[in-house]
């Protein structure tokens, strides 16, 4: 009897070492931490969302750390193309000759360039009720054709000047801006102003200016109203003189929604990219993979627009 317990004893004290090896070399095949720095470089309407995640994903795996900067889209796109950065943020599309160059893209998210006023510009009331038409704002940007506040509500007796700012860093904002407009950044006219800050600071400190700036930069971040001393000027985009609830974009909410629910042009809405050179792998990858899982819940309370699960599902499948 003795012997048979002490049989058992030793059977189960076998399967517990042995247990225990199993589990030891499950461990140590799997991916001990990630490690290392990620930098990255590039759109403005990119940086605030780049940085939540790498505040997030450093969480996760605290031994990663990030180097991030601002700069436009083009910067962005040449210091990837050049292997300055591991990723480069750009907020607009991938062009030929840039594939051609290496360049490998992955869309990540969604936003767009609303026109922003200063909060006392002249004619504010009746933009409120009539907005602006595209063919105002070519006019405005384009050929230079409506030169007064007037002009853009039909009031000839109000003859204050336009004072338009655009931007003078190559970025995908202007890019998509002039898009929408029929032209190319290089065509629009104004005032250059390096960044999206520096052009909502600019219409902020001249009530007769106009400009153009993302989502994030348009609309304070606690309250999800206009910058102070901001306005977000509504799109008459059905031309009827008229502005509706659904072009209207008081809110940060609104604004979203309206690029959510397909009721805002596109552009100046657009997908924002994370562009690398050639296909991404190691750390990159493993970035860049949790972004289109685990990152995607952030998204939204970041003021970004989601992508549909079909969408992202295409977005991993071009990095596998």
């Amino acid at each position: 009897m003795k012997t048979r317990h002490t049989i058992i004893i030793t059977i189960f004290i076998l399967s517990l070492i042995l247990s225990g090896c199993g589990k030891s070399e499950v461990e140590t095949s799997q991916d001990p931490g990630l490690k290392g720095t990620i930098t990255i470089s590039g759109a403005w309407a990119l940086y605030p969302m780049v940085v939540r995640w790498g505040e997030e994903f450093q969480k996760l795996h605290p031994d990663v750390q990030f180097d991030i900067s601002a700069g436009g889209a083009g910067k962005g796109m040449a210091d990837a193309l050049a292997g300055a950065v591991d990723i480069g943020m750009v907020s607009r599309d991938i062009h030929p000759e840039e594939i051609k160059q290496g360049a490998f893209w992955v869309s990540v998210t969604k936003d767009a360039v609303f026109v922003t006023l200063n909060a006392q510009n002249p004619v504010w009331g009746d933009i409120k009720q009539r907005g602006i038409t595209k063919e105002i704002l070519i006019g405005i940007y384009i050929t230079g054709e409506v030169t007064t506040w007037g002009q853009v509500v039909g009031r000839p007796e109000i003859t204050d000047p336009i004072h338009i700012f655009t931007r003078s860093d190559a970025c995908g904002a202007a890019e998509t801006w002039a898009a929408y407009l029929g032209q190319k950044q290089e065509d629009l006219l104004g005032i250059g102003v390096y960044g999206d800050p520096g052009v909502l600071d600019a219409v902020i400190k001249d009530n007769l200016g106009i400009g153009y700036n993302n989502l994030n930069y348009a609309y304070d971040f606690d309250n999800g109203k206009p910058v102070a001393g901001a306005l977000v000027a509504p799109l008459d985009m059905d031309g009827n003189g008229m502005a509706s609830p659904e072009e209207n974009y008081d809110t940060k909410e609104q604004a979203v929604n309206a690029v959510a629910q397909g009721n805002y042009p596109s552009p100046p809405a657009r997908d924002l990219n994370l562009v690398t050179r050639g296909k991404p792998s190691g750390l990159v990858l493993s970035y860049i993979s949790w972004i289109l899982t685990d990152g995607q819940q952030f998204v939204a309370e970041a003021g970004y627009i989601p992508f549909t699960s079909e969408k992202l599902a295409s977005e991993l499948e071009k990095i596998k």
